[in-house]
């Protein structure tokens, strides 16, 4: 049975198979595989889903985690943690709203935001892990 305890390496977990779906789902569009994609980009979105829900329950349950770093670690941590949180709010929206013009076959729009969901969706997830090490294995 997983504990509140549990849920951040979970989050980290399901922020790196983002990640990965991320990456593999771009690489499928680029080869033309637009099936591939397409499973590739609904699995992402269904990882940052439970991400996102098993993150609300850590936090309803927990509060705040705070960091334990000292001295210059502390000014990278909190500039890698303001740009995720601003860059994590706003791809909730940027996410739906790709996949929705790509599910309805709107390719065109699809690509043009597509351009900017890839890089900031693979940025959030990317310091999602790095910020879950800050916090609880490097400097705990």
């Amino acid at each position: 049975m997983i504990s509140v305890s549990d849920l951040p390496l979970l989050n980290a977990f399901l922020n790196t198979c983002s990640a990965a779906f991320l990456v593999i789902g771009h690489h499928f569009m680029k080869k033309g595989n637009i099936p591939a994609h397409r499973k590739s980009m609904i699995t992402v979105f269904i990882l940052s889903g439970l991400f996102l829900t098993s993150y609300l329950i850590y936090h309803y349950h927990h509060g705040s985690q705070p960091f334990q770093g000292e001295g210059w670690v502390r000014p990278v941590y909190f500039a890698i943690l303001l740009s995720h949180t601003v860059l994590a709010t706003l791809i909730v929206p940027l996410a739906i709203i790709t996949l929705r013009r790509g599910l309805k076959g709107n390719y065109e729009v699809h690509r043009r935001i597509a351009r900017w969901t890839y890089p900031v969706w693979l940025y959030v997830s990317v310091t999602g892990v790095v910020i879950y090490l800050m916090l609880y294995q490097i400097f705990r």
